[in-house]
């Protein structure tokens, strides 16, 4: 069988860059991920830098072009990753569609507003294939969180709580817009729900300093079990650390579970072993251990998606979409 031919348009960290870091699992990028993959065949990149073509170019041995029209154009790509700011967003995903692309990786956020990020989801309503990059619905252990909280093991889910620390001095706004995209998209993903913003109170989204915490809901749909059609979620937004924070918690009626960058956390309820007639939570045993896949399942997806016309991602443009709404929600706050 031949090979899916796979390109690439932005040739920067997420794209090919990080796979030189030590510390992450493997493939940590595009361009890794595509080259890993049995199905797929790197066939060529593309950026308006000549310092990232030419570090592109010796790395994975393909040519890298300048002009993203003429490299479609001369390979004709069944898959196309854009790893580009995300104001070019539809400009590459119209494109691709022009082209004869059968399904692109998008990078997150879909686009840097809602007016664009709906242009996108209505080229994947007409026949094109697009995978938004919220890695963590790729991820092994985001899928086995998602399958306890389904399960009912943990009884119905009643309230949940989000914590993103990205550093000392960025913009709380900006923080949102770039890494909220994750935490957005994985809260509806282990839930099921859409997320709708309330409210929100302590430091200005305008301000590189302090905490703001952001009140919403969860609204709620079937299968997750829950005894209420909205549930109370808080997500706290922080600058001034000096460490990263990536982590949510979901509150259950007989437990709780913990899941972000490196915790996996499951609990549950036992009799007290402090007072009689109380029952309070213990750290069960389960954990995941082992690579998650993230990357290499997001390109499987894509390969799946040139294989069976009309399938629908795990990642979509509509949950990508879904992301940028509940975010144009927020910035209205400043």
């Amino acid at each position: 069988m031949n090979k899916f031919k796979a390109a690439i348009v932005g040739l920067g960290r997420i794209a090919s860059l990080l796979e030189e870091d030590s510390l992450r699992e493997k493939p940590c990028t595009h361009a890794g991920a595509i080259a890993s993959n049995p199905d797929c065949e790197l066939v060529a990149g593309c950026d308006i830098d000549e310092e990232r073509r030419g570090l592109f170019a010796q790395k994975w041995q393909v040519p890298a072009y300048a002009d993203a029209a003429e490299m479609l154009r001369v390979h004709k790509p069944q898959i196309l990753s854009i790893a580009t700011h995300p104001d070019s967003h539809y400009h590459y995903c119209r494109l691709a569609a022009d082209c004869g692309v059968q399904a692109v990786i998008c990078e997150k956020p879909l686009a840097d507003n809602i007016k664009e990020a709906r242009k996108i989801t209505r080229l994947a309503e007409n026949g094109l294939a697009i995978v938004t990059n919220h890695e963590r619905r790729y991820s092994e252990d985001y899928a086995c969180a998602k399958s306890i909280l389904g399960g009912g093991k943990l009884g119905a889910l009643l309230s949940a709580w989000a914590v993103l620390y990205m550093g000392r001095t960025q913009r709380l706004l900006d923080v949102l817009w770039h890494d909220g995209t994750h935490l957005a998209d994985a809260i509806m993903f282990l839930t099921g729900m859409s997320l709708k913003h309330k409210k929100h109170w302590g430091a200005k989204l305008s301000a590189n300093a302090g905490t703001a915490w952001l009140e919403g809901v969860l609204q709620t749909k079937p299968p997750l079990p829950t005894p209420h059609s909205l549930l109370p979620i808080v997500i706290e937004i922080g600058a001034e650390r000096d460490h990263l924070v990536f982590e949510m918690e979901f509150s259950c009626e007989k437990g709780r579970l913990r899941i972000g960058n490196g915790v996996f956390e499951v609990w549950e309820s036992v009799p007290s072993p402090y007072a009689d007639k109380f029952r309070s939570l213990k750290k069960t045993d389960e954990t995941f251990n082992g690579p998650t896949g993230y990357f290499a399942n997001m390109v499987k997806d894509a390969v799946a998606c040139v294989k069976e016309p009309g399938r629908l991602p795990r990642s979509s443009a509509a949950d990508g979409l879904r992301v940028i709404e509940y975010l144009n929600s927020i910035k209205a706050w400043g």
